[in-house]
């Protein structure tokens, strides 16, 4: 009765009731939002913010888009769930539509209520396929938080769950980084040793079922690899027996001008995941799209795989929708064009601040890297600092820019700009110069 009374806003009862993900329990305080419409969302108070991450860079197509939500309400008057024994003609239609998108090949699929899940069937299938038990994932990388996806996982959201959470099987290779190489090599004259280095780590492991990549990694730093880099991988997963799963959850549904990131560079993955912008985010889908050499040979042994919400129609209905805006709305290559803006207008940004060490970026996926050097690379804080609760300073910079109305996403020490596809320079333009004067709290505590 008494935390009753104390807990009189939506924000008291939502932090004492419920646990904010990654992050420290005591002293959050939840924003309540009340209404989000294209690239805006507003809280209760009624003041409107610019979304320039998209949220958790999902809601690709911006904030109530119609045809989505319309699909959402159809459905449930249609058909709202039947077990995934049962055919439905939503599971057939967006099977159909996957086919037109997809990279080629890729056409048996498993579906998913998160890419979390996406990515725990797709290891489950390659080791049921391969009969082999290891992965092979990068330091530089998320790929979920269930325990084999966050097993997987590089970044330091993984330490909490050690040794207990580690599966066995997974083994970590360095990331690509042309900015700050793990491996202490400068691109090109490298020739794509970070490469060759899981070649190496193939000869020596054995029993290596597959290895798993973001194709353009996603919070940890939109890294971008060189052109020989996914075409190179490709060839030495086949050389040697073992399966490329690409992770698009982020990367994914035209976020790098392409309708997948591997598209960029012409590569077919064995299996390819992913989730966020295949509803716009409205509705939780998560997919596991395998090869038709893989689905073949379950046809004369045991898929040990499924849950109740399985292929649940009131998730695939939106993911129709959301493919035929990105078409109608032609976001592929608005994502290229607008997304050459937003890359100009940041790269401006790098010239007046010296605590900007990198900016990169492809499609409309950017990131903004903060260093205390520019010489060095030296960043502001480090993993450690993470998670054990050290202020960071890329928060305050976000806690200055959410006062003047634009939210933007910070990983201990670089932003993710990726906004909705459907943003205007104008708009951009807003986003930009927020962050352009929220950056001088970074420039005060570089050192010369």
């Amino acid at each position: 009765m008494e935390n009753k009374l104390k807990l009189n806003s939506v924000s008291e009862i939502s932090a004492y009731y419920t646990y904010g993900t990654w992050k420290f329990q005591k002293n959050w305080k939840p924003l309540e939002i009340v209404d989000a419409e294209g690239c805006y969302f507003t809280d209760n108070f009624g003041k409107k913010y610019l979304d320039f991450s998209s949220q958790l860079m999902c809601v690709t197509l911006g904030h109530k888009n119609k045809a989505v939500i319309d699909a959402i309400e159809t459905q449930a008057k249609t058909l709202p769930y039947v077990a995934p024994g049962f055919a439905t003609k939503v599971r057939a239609d967006l099977s159909k539509l996957l086919i037109e998108v997809l990279p080629k090949g890729l056409d048996k699929f498993f579906f998913t209520t998160s890419g979390t899940e996406a990515n725990e069937a797709a290891f489950k299938i390659a080791k049921m396929y391969t009969g082999k038990s290891k992965i092979i994932a990068r330091y530089r990388s998320y790929h979920g938080s269930t325990m084999g996806s966050l097993a997987a996982t590089g970044d330091p959201r993984r330490w909490a769950m050690e040794p207990s959470g580690k599966i066995p099987g997974v083994i970590f290779a360095p990331e690509v980084n042309c900015y700050d190489c793990p491996i202490n090599h400068t691109y090109p004259s490298c020739d794509i040793a970070c490469a060759d280095y899981i070649q190496h780590m193939i000869e020596n492991e054995n029993d290596v079922a597959a290895i798993i990549i973001e194709p353009v990694v996603g919070t940890n730093g939109v890294l971008i690899p060189p052109k020989e880099y996914l075409p190179r991988l490709r060839k030495i997963c086949d050389d040697n027996n073992v399966l490329l799963i690409a992770d698009e959850v982020m990367s994914g549904w035209g976020r790098t001008g392409k309708w997948f990131a591997v598209d960029n560079w012409n590569v077919i993955p064995d299996i390819l995941v992913t989730a966020k912008g295949i509803t716009n985010a409205f509705v939780p889908l998560g997919l596991c799209a395998t090869s038709r050499k893989i689905a073949n040979f379950f046809d004369d042994h045991f898929f040990s795989h499924g849950h109740t919400y399985e292929a649940h129609p009131l998730t695939l209905a939106p993911a129709i929708a959301s493919i035929n805006e990105m078409k109608r709305l032609n976001l592929i290559d608005r994502a290229n064009s607008v997304g050459k803006f937003l890359g100009e207008k940041l790269i401006e940004l790098k010239f007046k601040h010296k605590s900007i060490g990198d900016v990169r970026g492809i499609g409309m996926f950017w990131c903004v890297e903060l260093v205390k050097n520019q010489n060095t690379k030296e960043p502001f804080n480090s993993m450690t600092d993470k998670v054990s609760g050290k202020p960071l300073l890329v928060d305050k910079i976000s806690a200055e820019m959410m006062k003047n109305g634009v939210f933007l996403q910070s990983w201990i020490s670089h932003f993710i700009i990726a906004p909705p596809l459907i943003i205007t320079e104008e708009e951009i333009l807003l986003g930009i110069n927020t962050l352009d004067n929220a950056l001088s709290i970074a420039d005060n505590e570089t050192i010369n």
